[in-house]
């Protein structure tokens, strides 16, 4: 089995399934068989590397593999470790089976794929004996599907306080300060995104009273409030298709993902619960976007009881690269490997918000196809993950590009 289709299989194999918020539990959720594996692969290629807790069984793995060339600078190659649950799959998710050219599997395109792709790349590049015009600083993050809480660790390596961090010590030991620049795995069809969505989320609590449902006039049902308010929200989702709809990244959209309420049917339920995605477009302000959702709610229930908790997920999204060295790095790389690319912009969302947010210029790049990422037999084309290997070998290793990214940026 070659280098890539080995490395992706064993991504596959160990589960880390995002819990998505849900109170659930075992051995297939978090992340911790993800990171053991990289810090095993890591040290037995005598690669640096380090740890960064970011919650229980939620660790950051940073690794450094270091430049050949004077005054290089550092470019940050990051892919997080988790993936969306599995509730509804037509394979078996964690045995990782090759047929036609493609790897089956959860996470095998979002975004195992692209991790694979970048360890391969790092492989490459150390036994090559060709030169690294640029240091590596390789990142695998977690939480990225649910709450970008492992990319907000990563970046306050850089930032100034973060030895004050239980944890962080040896991660920001290793990363030496701020990259200067990024490339994000993801599943862009070896396409290079410059720009992308954010989005906020959160949860709405709308209260009722309970009471025994032969009395219902007694109690305060959850449901009927919620009703109107879910009304509200789809008509303000409505609205904002036709928001900017000439936006690169399309327009804002609205969405209710989940409504959770009552325990039973001869009780009154007395709450409701909510949960809102809303992405905004590149330069949106994501507070904004929120309030205009709360205040449609409160304008439709204005006699209810209704709480807003603080957005689990709150980012930016990524605003278009001003300078293009880097891309320019990776088309070139491309045209290396005999293969066309694209520049272009993107719906969903990535770490990459967040890394720009905290000061670096960052592009998005990966193997596979977003139209696979999260469907019930997901794959990924094998071909892609070792071209996208080799475009970024060759991104570092044909060019001093970081000269570019420094005389740009």
């Amino acid at each position: 089995m070659t280098d890539h289709v080995a490395t992706l299989a064993d991504l596959v194999r160990r589960p880390s399934v995002n819990p998505m918020g849900r109170d659930v539990s075992g051995p297939e959720y978090l992340e911790g068989r993800v990171t053991d594996y990289l810090v095993q692969r890591l040290t037995a290629a005598g690669i640096p590397w380090a740890r960064q807790p970011v919650a229980p069984g939620r660790d950051n793995v940073v690794a450094r593999l270091e430049a050949t060339v004077a005054a290089a600078d550092v470019i940050l190659w990051d892919a997080h470790q988790d993936t969306v649950p599995v509730d509804g799959m037509t394979i078996e998710p964690f045995v990782p089976v090759v047929r036609d050219g493609r790897l089956h599997g959860r996470g095998a395109c979002d975004v195992k794929g692209g991790m694979a792709a970048m360890l391969t790349a790092l492989a490459r590049l150390q036994t090559s004996g060709l030169p690294r015009h640029a240091t590596i600083l390789f990142s695998a993050t977690v939480n990225e599907e649910f709450g970008f809480s492992g990319v907000r660790a990563l970046s306050r390596l850089w930032q100034p306080g973060g030895d004050a961090i239980a944890g962080d010590a040896a991660a920001r030991d290793l990363v030496g300060g701020r990259p200067a620049a990024a490339v994000v795995a993801e599943p862009t069809e070896l396409g290079i995104v410059t720009q992308h969505k954010g989005a906020v989320r959160w949860r709405v609590r709308i209260h009722g009273r309970a009471c025994h449902s032969a009395f219902p006039e007694r109690g305060l049902n959850a449901i009927y409030p919620a009703g109107r308010a879910v009304l509200a929200i789809e008509k303000l989702a409505g609205e904002l298709l036709d928001r900017d709809p000439g936006h690169a990244c399309g327009p804002p959209t609205l969405s209710l993902g989940t409504i959770r309420g009552g325990t039973g049917v001869n009780l009154v339920p007395d709450l409701v619960v909510l949960e809102i995605d809303r992405r905004v477009v590149p330069g949106e302000s994501p507070r904004e976007a929120r309030e205009e959702v709360i205040q449609r709610i409160a304008a439709a229930v204005p006699d209810a009881r209704i709480e807003h908790d603080e957005p689990f997920l709150e980012s930016p999204g990524l605003p278009e690269a001003t300078e293009s060295a880097l891309a320019e790095s990776l088309e070139a790389a491309c045209r290396s490997n005999g293969r066309s690319t694209r520049r272009t912009a993107a719906r969903y969302g990535t770490n990459a918000s967040i890394l720009a947010a905290a000061g670096v210029p960052c592009l998005v790049f990966g193997p596979g196809s977003i139209e696979q990422a999260h469907t019930a037999d997901e794959w990924i084309e094998l071909d892609q993950v070792d071209a996208a290997a080799e475009i970024l070998r060759g991104m570092v290793s044909a060019s001093p590009l970081t000269r570019a990214v420094r005389a740009r940026g």
